[in-house]
This record gives C-alpha cells, sequence and structure tokens, in this order.
C-alpha cells in the first residue's frame, strides 16, 4: 500500500498520506487480485468511470468475478486501498466511453476514527489459510463508491477536470508495463526473505542431525545421524544452497537499490528480469526444501513448537504471491530471447546477460573431445569449468527455443507457440537464474578476505556446482559436453565434498548468526536441546 502511493502516486499524495502511512496511522491495502484474475492483471474487471459533472471516479465491481480477493489488511485494519481498476473515460462519440487500462486509485474504505465500513463497500474475511493467518486477508466489493478526480495515482497518466487523458507514455502497454515495474520492490523483498527461511529450517535440521545419534557399528557408540551418507545428501546441498542465494539476493538488493537512485533504463530491465527470476527461484527451492528439513528431522520434525511445520505453511505462499513463480520465469525467458534477438541486431546486452554475447558462439561450438574427458580434481573444481557448464547449457536452450519458436510459430501462431514450447522455456529461466547465482558465489569467494573463510566457501561453492551439474547430467552427457568417465568423476567429487561439507556444516550455520530467538526450535538449541524439547512439551 505505501509502495504503490509512493512509487505511482505523484508530490500530491506524498504531502498528503506519507506520514499517515509512516506511523501507522493510516493502515491501507494493495487491491490488485480478484477473484477471477490474479497473474492476468490486464484482465481485471474493476471499473473506475469518471464523471466530469461531480470531478469524481466512481468504482465499481460488476460482477462477483471482480471482487477484490486475498487483499492483505483489507479484513480487519485497513483504512485505504489502492484499488487497480480499469480507467473509463466518457467519449462525445458512437462508443460513448473509452477504456484507458489498468489504473491505481486511492479508496477509503474505512471511517478513519471508528473503522466502520464507509457506503457502498463491503468486506469479508477470506477464511482460514495453510499458513500465515496473522495476515487478514479480505475481500473487498464496490458499489458505485465515488473518489475525488485527485485519488488516480497519477505518475504515469492524468485525467484533467473536463476528462481529458494525458501521459508521457504513447500506448496502453507502456504504462501498465511501467506501472507494474515500479512494484518490483515486493519481488526483491520475498526473494530474500525466502533466504532467511531458507537459513533457519536449514539451521534447524542441520543442528538436530548433528545432535541426534542413532545406530552404529556393533559394540560402539552410536553415531550422529548426519555422518550417514544419505542425510549428508539431503542437507549439505541445501546448506550450499542458502549460501549461493544469500549472496545472489544480496546482489539484487544493491541492484534495486541503484535502480532506485539513478533511474537507468538499462539497469531498471535488468533488476526487473533478476528479480523475477531469483523470486521464482528461490521460492521454489526453499518451498521443496522445508519439506526435506521436517522429513529429515524424523518424527521429532513434526512436533509444531520446532517450526518446520509452520515455516513451511507460512512461506508456501511464497510461489504465488508478487508474481505466480511459473508466470515470472516465462518473463525471464521473454526477456532472454529479446536479449538474443538483440544480441543478433547488434544490440547492447544488460549486465546480467553480458555472459551470452561474450560466449554464445563459444559455446554453441561442438564440445572440445579433450576436454570433455577431463576428469581431475582440481579441473572439475576449477570455477572457469563450472561456469562455462552452467552458460553452455543456458547458451544450448536459448539458441534451441529460439528455433523451436520460430518455427511453430508459422502454423501455431504466437500464443500456440510458446505454450509448445513452454517446458523448455521455463528451463532456459531456470538454468540462466542458476549461471547468475553461481557466478555472484564464485565472485563472493574470490572478494573473501579472510583465507580459511574462502576455503571453506570454496568448498561449499564446489558443491553447489557439481551437485547441480549431476543432477542435470542427462543433458551434458547428450551433447557429449562430459564423457562418461567425466561424469562418474562429477559423482564422485560431489559426494566427497557433502562429506567434507559435513566435517563444518555446524560451523557454516553459525555463520548465518541467528539467534536463538529467532530460530526457536528447542532441536536447534544449542545447549541442552532435548531438556528444552521436553520442557516445552
Amino acid at each position: 500500500w505505501g509502495g504503490s502511493v509512493l512509487n505511482l502516486g505523484t508530490e500530491k499524495h506524498r504531502d498528503k498520506y506519507f506520514d499517515g502511512i509512516d506511523n501507522l496511522d493510516y493502515p491501507g491495502c494493495f487491491a490488485m487480485t480478484e477473484l477471477h484474475h490474479g497473474s492476468n492483471v490486464q484482465g481485471l474487471q474493476t471499473t473506475a468511470t469518471f464523471d466530469p459533472v461531480t470531478d469524481e471516479f466512481i468504482i465499481d465491481t460488476p460482477n462477483d468475478g471482480a471482487i477484490k480477493w486475498w487483499i492483505g489488511n483489507a479484513a480487519v485494519h485497513g483504512k485505504f486501498a489502492t484499488v487497480f481498476a480499469k480507467l473509463i473515460l466518457p467519449t462525445h462519440d458512437s462508443r460513448k466511453v473509452s477504456d484507458m487500462g489498468v489504473h491505481a486509485f486511492i479508496v477509503p474504505i474505512r471511517d478513519l476514527n471508528t473503522l466502520q465500513t464507509l457506503p457502498g463497500i463491503e468486506i469479508h474475511d477470506c477464511g482460514h489459510k495453510v499458513g500465515l493467518n496473522g495476515v487478514d486477508n479480505g475481500a473487498l466489493r464496490f458499489r458505485s463508491v465515488r473518489i475525488p478526480r485527485d485519488n488516480l495515482l497519477n505518475r504515469f497518466g492524468n485525467v484533467s477536470q473536463d476528462g481529458k487523458y494525458t501521459s508521457s507514455l504513447p500506448t496502453i502497454n507502456k504504462r501498465f508495463a511501467a506501472m507494474l515495474g515500479e512494484l518490483v520492490g515486493g519481488r526483491v523483498g520475498l526473494a530474500y526473505a525466502s533466504v532467511g527461511f531458507l537459513k533457519i529450517s536449514v539451521t534447524i535440521a542441520v543442528r538436530y542431525s548433528l545432535l541426534r545419534q542413532q545406530f552404529g557399528p556393533p559394540e560402539q557408540p552410536e553415531v550422529s545421524i548426519l555422518d550417514y551418507q544419505s542425510q549428508q545428501h539431503k542437507l549439505m546441498p541445501m546448506l550450499a544452497s542458502s549460501y549461493a542465494f544469500h549472496f545472489a539476493t544480496q546482489y539484487l538488493v544493491q541492484k534495486y537499490s541503484e535502480m532506485k537512485k539513478m533511474h537507468d533504463e538499462q539497469l531498471v530491465a535488468d533488476v526487473h528480469a533478476l528479480s523475477a527470476g531469483l523470486k521464482a527461484y528461490v521460492t521454489s527451492y526453499t518451498a521443496k526444501s522445508l519439506s526435506t528439513c521436517r522429513e529429515a528431522c524424523g518424527g521429532h520434525g513434526y512436533a509444531a513448537v520446532n517450526r518446520l511445520g509452520s515455516l513451511r505453511n507460512d512461506h508456501d505462499i511464497f510461489q504465488t504471491f508478487e508474481g505466480d513463480n511459473t508466470v515470472l520465469m516465462q518473463q525471464v525467458a521473454a526477456d532472454l530471447l529479446k536479449q538474443y534477438k538483440d544480441k543478433f541486431q547488434g544490440g547492447t546486452l544488460s549486465v546480467t546477460w553480458n555472459y551470452l554475447r561474450e560466449s554464445m558462439n563459444t559455446y554453441l561450438s561442438q564440445p572440445n573431445p579433450i576436454i570433455a574427458r577431463w576428469e581431475s580434481a582440481d579441473h572439475l573444481r576449477d570455477p572457469k569449468f563450472q561456469l562455462d557448464a552452467f552458460r553452455y547449457r543456458t547458451s544450448r536452450l536459448l539458441q534451441s527455443v529460439a528455433a523451436r519458436l520460430r518455427k511453430h510459430s508459422k502454423t501455431l501462431g504466437t500464443f500456440g507457440a510458446w505454450n509448445r514450447c513452454l517446458n523448455h522455456l521455463l528451463l532456459l529461466a531456470e538454468s540462466h537464474t542458476e549461471s547468475v547465482i553461481l557466478a555472484k558465489f564464485i565472485e563472493a569467494v574470490h572478494n573473501c578476505p579472510d583465507a580459511s573463510s574462502r576455503a571453506a566457501l570454496k568448498l561449499v561453492c564446489d558443491l553447489y556446482a557439481l551437485d547441480h551439474i549431476w543432477n542435470d547430467i542427462g543433458t551434458y552427457r547428450n551433447v557429449d559436453y562430459v564423457a562418461p568417465n567425466k561424469a562418474k568423476a562429477i559423482h564422485k567429487l560431489t559426494e566427497y565434498l557433502c562429506f567434507q561439507v559435513k566435517n563444518i556444516a555446524g560451523e557454516l550455520v553459525d555463520g548465518f548468526d541467528l539467534p536463538a530467538s529467532v530460530t526457536r526450535a528447542p532441536i536447534a538449541m544449542q545447549s541442552e536441546a532435548y531438556a528444552q524439547y521436553t520442557h516445552h512439551i
């Protein structure tokens, strides 16, 4: 709500609302999603019709499908809503009205003092959810609610008193893109927050796995369950990913901050695609990992007090709010294809995509049969080999999907061709995002000033890279990028690195520096964990 007023409004809105938003006198909500439309924002049906006689907009919910749904803060506390609606202007021709596309409007929904619902507005709670039940998600219906013309958030488009529309952007699509582009901060925040969930759950699972002892050699003491290869296989790549995501999302926040200061067009495009890719990739990975951590902690992981269930449920929605992950990954793929096209028309590439320009030709020539057979640990742990492998896969996927889209669009049209290639496009976006994450991790290792910390980070980075290569070994084998002996060596080294990372796993989770008040799970306490657990129960 606050971000929408600041980013989509102009000075008059900031003057009127900023202090109240900042000190929480004006709690509000962001009313975009409707019962029938979530991802397809241009399909929203709520209308805001301008009445030149009274100089007001009339906000209407034309049918049940247009009820605003899942609106956070609406059910109990919101006093205002930023309502996204189609702007309808009267015309003096046979059409009678003109639809100017989706715009944002400030609509008061409750009395500022009594919190009573205002006339023409109907509010309901959306009911019990899988998680995040502390958030009062609600449904909003508007029946001819009148608001002053000044309540249009008019940074990208304005309406004068006589109903004339003006904008610095020439088309509905351009205005729509600019409006949504300003809301990218939510994705940046979610990617970063999701890493927080991952760090907490990995910390709980690793500390418990170091504490818990089960079985052992005959007549010998029982061993820690983290000594079992199967437990290492579950948790060590996840621990490596937590570190990888930490550096990648830190980079994203830094880029976002630069973007807000500089407003450079190239940087804006880069942050949009990067935030979409990282939000989708990180939250999907974390959602799966939370279930794995629960399972890795056995029966005690199922106790509510040990938090893995509530973390999993609260995080689950991260995959679909602020942009559905499958839709966001398609945005990344579309951007890659645009960059690919620009490259062959001599255009410049934005920062994150530079490697495509530098190396497309190298990556798409036949793999070197000699290098394909190299299997020494030094070679496999060389960051150049790792990053080349990730980028080779991305370049290959990009070239092949571009060719498929070209072929299918002749018979199926653009939409049909896109749908025919959709899984291929999602793989491309995922592969590119992984390349960016690895590049940032390698950079962080290189820049680490302390030698022993750098060695530990290098170990974790190698595990992250080689585990990903091994998980998609079929792709590399199919094109002879990796010979059979090399594939075997990668698998063997990945298992060895899991074992090596296990030896410093306690220190690595301590490195997250999470206070006990944040971790909170008794089984993750560093002293007397069982005693604290039984005490809680």
